[in-house]
């Protein structure tokens, strides 16, 4: 592609970008300008941070402590990094290159743009010039020498955007065929979660058995051991010591350090150590191997997108043959439908749509990958919950543990108990012509949802009251809050889902441009989810208060006010339908051109 080329298609972006923000209005522009303003000032603090550190922190550090601050640098980008890519599984392209095969240009350059715009994220916005500083204050307070590390950081960048460039391409054309994309979206919503809690678990579990493996004597006694002990104790550590050897570093495995060697992702601390000792070596061939495995994964990039839009990753299955009974044949009976069960206590209506929702949810990878993540988190913790000791946890603490749980429920779910409808898309269409009540709509998608909620939440209660020893009236309260808890943020769900509805894009998380009005009541409703849980806070403070001034037991009080408050937020819920049935009547049009339509 020649300059010309590429300059008008520079400009045919700029030309949409510009149309989508002034459609926008005077609000989206004002909270756009907040944006930009709110990302400079942070680009700007994370360099001045950076150079502070590296002129002041790192002046007289030794060579592993300037390892072990790099180390941490690169794997909270990578984390950071990986969530961005985990919540946009997706290709996500500033230009459609579907657009543009007809025509007579090269597509190189318009694949380089893509790749350039695609990686603006804010892990890199704020990476990049807390680097940078880090990188000018280890030069002002070590020399000149540390000036490699610039390279150094551009291909440790370069190599990590390319092959996770690569990795979206690849997970698009797998996620084609719809089954493996469930699969997909699943396995990596696991390795994410897992990814997170990995320094949790080697803290609460290796160390904690590491520490109890190596000093037995001297942890037995600090319990009233006499002097004569305590020197068999030191003498049996510093054998203990000899033979399982400290890690290296505060706890540190003594494989980290090899590690360095030949994990790519770790070449950039290894080349800080290597300058701050005087050898610029691993420096040089760590920026080297970056640069080539860097270019490597983005040619893989190139020809796997290439693939891709020109068809060639598509297989068609063959659909197996339908296999009809012979004449005088008795058909076998076919096993009862999902979409046949029945729902208690609801109309028929009421029973298929919920059902039509929850079927929905679970062959949606994005919905899945959302709602699964809580126990996902939930599986990872068990092992931690059931390590920790709580028989010296007081009674008043303790009676907040089944609250605390329910709270953990909850907050991995109120992005699809506030957006009910974004998930839906062109399927919103059907709710239009169909001739259910607007009510009926509403308490179906909150019945589809409450299955999930029920499962996660007793699951941790279960975990809570078997680890805890919590009394049946605390998990009778617990339960009670459970439900309590749910029909109250449904109420502030359907408001918001039928008031400020947005689409959600297909295989991620991430909404479709919304306007800036949805953006602001989206952060506000994260920002005031602590302000809906305090309702359930009340009974176990009457509790603690019946229990001080010589009334009834904290438990007792705290279960009878948990069925009360079930009581109230029952009511509240079953009012609220009507009228938030009505507004969704009203603005259903409005509701199906934000959730169906897709933005330029």
């Amino acid at each position: 592609m020649n300059w010309s080329q590429l300059q008008t298609v520079i400009w045919l972006r700029w030309r949409l970008s510009r149309n989508q923000f002034s459609r926008g209005g005077a609000l989206n522009a004002v909270v756009q300008v907040i944006g930009l303003v709110v990302g400079i000032l942070v680009a700007v603090g994370a360099g001045v941070g950076g150079l502070l550190g590296g002129a002041l922190g790192l002046a007289h550090a030794s060579p592993m402590v300037v390892m072990v601050v790099w180390d941490a640098v690169a794997c909270v980008f990578l984390f950071l990094w990986m969530v961005g890519v985990l919540t946009e599984i997706q290709r996500s392209e500033s230009i459609d290159l579907a657009r543009l095969l007809h025509l007579p240009v090269s597509l190189q350059g318009i694949f380089v743009m893509n790749y350039v715009a695609s990686h603006v994220t804010p892990s890199i916005i704020v990476f990049l010039p807390g680097a940078a500083g880090l990188c000018l204050g280890l030069i002002w307070s070590r020399g000149f020498s540390m000036a490699l590390l610039f390279p150094l950081v551009v291909s440790f960048v370069f190599m990590v955007t390319a092959w996770t460039y690569c990795l979206r391409g690849w997970l698009v054309t797998l996620m084609v065929n719809p089954r493996k994309r469930r699969n997909v979206v699943v396995g990596l919503t696991l390795i994410m979660v897992l990814m997170g809690q990995a320094p949790n678990l080697y803290i609460n579990v290796y160390l904690r058995h590491f520490q109890k493996r190596i000093n037995p004597v001297v942890i037995s006694g600090t319990n009233g051991m006499n002097q004569a002990n305590q020197a068999d104790a030191g003498a049996a550590q510093n054998a203990t010591r000899g033979q399982n050897p400290q890690p290296a570093l505060n706890g540190m495995p003594p494989g980290w350090l090899l590690a360095h060697n030949y994990v790519p992702v770790l070449w950039l601390p290894k080349g800080a150590m290597g300058l701050a000792e005087g050898n610029v070596w691993p420096a040089l061939l760590g920026t080297l191997g970056g640069l080539l495995l860097g270019a490597a994964g983005l040619a893989r990039a190139y020809r796997s997108t290439m693939r891709f839009y020109l068809g060639r990753d598509k297989t068609g299955a063959v659909a197996p043959p339908v296999t009809v009974p012979a004449a005088g044949q008795v058909p076998s009976v076919a096993r009862k439908n999902f979409m046949e069960k029945q729902v208690p206590w609801v109309s028929e209506d009421v029973a298929a749509l919920s059902l039509a929702f929850l079927r929905s949810m679970m062959r949606a990878p994005e919905v899945k990958m959302m709602l699964f993540t809580n126990m996902i988190v939930l599986v990872a913790l068990v092992p931690i919950i059931f390590l920790n000791k709580f028989s010296g946890v007081s009674e008043a603490a303790r009676l907040f543990f089944g609250t605390g749980a329910v709270v953990f429920t909850f907050f991995g779910m109120i992005t699809q108990m506030t957006n009910l409808f974004g998930f839906d898309r062109d399927g919103f269409r059907a709710l239009v012509l169909s001739p259910a009540r607007r009510r009926d709509v509403l308490l179906a998608k909150n019945l589809a949802l409450l299955p999930l909620a029920l499962g996660l939440g007793l699951a941790l209660l279960g975990a809570l009251t078997v680890v805890a020893h919590l009394p049946l009236l605390q998990l009778a309260a617990g339960i009670c809050k459970l439900l309590a808890v749910f029909m109250l943020l449904s109420v502030v769900g359907n408001f918001v889902s039928v008031w400020a509805p947005y689409r959600v894009t297909a295989g991620s998380l991430k909404p479709t441009k919304p306007p800036a009005k949805t953006v602001l009541l989206i952060l506000l409703t994260q920002f005031l989810f602590p302000v809906a849980m305090i309702p359930i806070f009340i009974p176990p403070l009457l509790g603690l208060a019946s229990e001080k001034l010589g009334g009834w037991p904290a438990p007792l009080v705290d279960s009878l006010g948990s069925l009360g408050l079930v009581g109230l937020a029952a009511i509240l819920y079953w009012l609220s339908l009507d009228g938030l049935g009505d507004m969704m009547e009203r603005r259903e049009q409005k509701i199906l051109l934000a959730v169906s339509r897709e933005v330029e």
